[in-house]
C-alpha cells in the first residue's frame, strides 16, 4: 500500500537532521505581504497618487506622465484653449407648453420666454517639456467644467516653476 500521508519522497533526505522540511511557511497568495525593514530605513511607495490628472496627462511629484512619454515638471510650459461655445436656445418642452397653454389663454406666450443655455465643445490642453510635447482634448457639457480645466492648468504652471 501507497504511503497516504504527504511526507518526503523517500529518495531525498531531509534538510537538517531534526527538522521538518514542512515547517517552513508556505507562499501567501494574494495581497502582498509587508516585507519587514530594518529599523530606520523607510521604503518609498512604488506608486502615489497624482498631484493632478488633465485628460491622459497626469502630475507625479516632480514628473509629468503623458503618452508621449515622461517630461520633468521643472520647467514645464501649459497651454489652454478653449474650444467650447454657449448656444441660448428654446427648450422642446418650453415649446409644448406655450402652444397648449395658447389654446386656453394668452398666457402661454410666456413659456417662449423661457431659455436654456448649451455649452458643448472641448479645452485642449498641451504641455512642453523636456523637448517633449503632448496635447489633449477633454469635452465639456458646462462653463463650470471650462473654468474647473483652466484652473487645473493654472494649478500645474504654478507647480512647475
Amino acid at each position: 500500500m501507497a504511503n497516504q500521508y504527504p511526507g518526503p519522497p523517500p529518495e531525498q533526505p531531509p534538510g537538517k537532521p531534526g527538522q521538518n522540511p514542512y515547517s517552513t511557511p508556505a507562499p501567501v497568495y494574494g495581497y502582498p505581504q509587508a516585507v519587514p525593514q530594518p529599523y530606520g530605513q523607510q521604503t518609498q511607495p512604488a506608486f502615489a497618487a497624482p498631484l493632478l490628472t488633465l485628460g491622459d496627462i497626469a502630475v507625479n511629484g516632480d514628473t509629468i506622465v503623458s503618452p508621449a512619454g515622461s517630461m520633468p515638471l521643472r520647467g514645464a510650459v501649459w497651454t489652454a484653449t478653449d474650444m467650447s461655445r454657449t448656444e441660448e436656445r428654446i427648450p422642446p418642452h418650453a415649446i409644448v407648453l406655450a402652444v397648449v397653454f395658447f389654446l386656453l389663454c394668452f398666457v402661454g406666450l410666456l413659456f417662449l420666454l423661457m431659455k436654456e443655455r448649451v455649452t458643448t465643445g472641448f479645452v485642449q490642453v498641451s504641455v512642453n517639456s523636456g523637448g517633449r510635447h503632448h496635447a489633449t482634448m477633454i469635452p465639456v457639457q458646462s462653463r463650470d467644467q471650462v473654468v474647473y480645466v483652466l484652473n487645473q492648468v493654472g494649478y500645474a504652471q504654478s507647480i512647475s516653476v
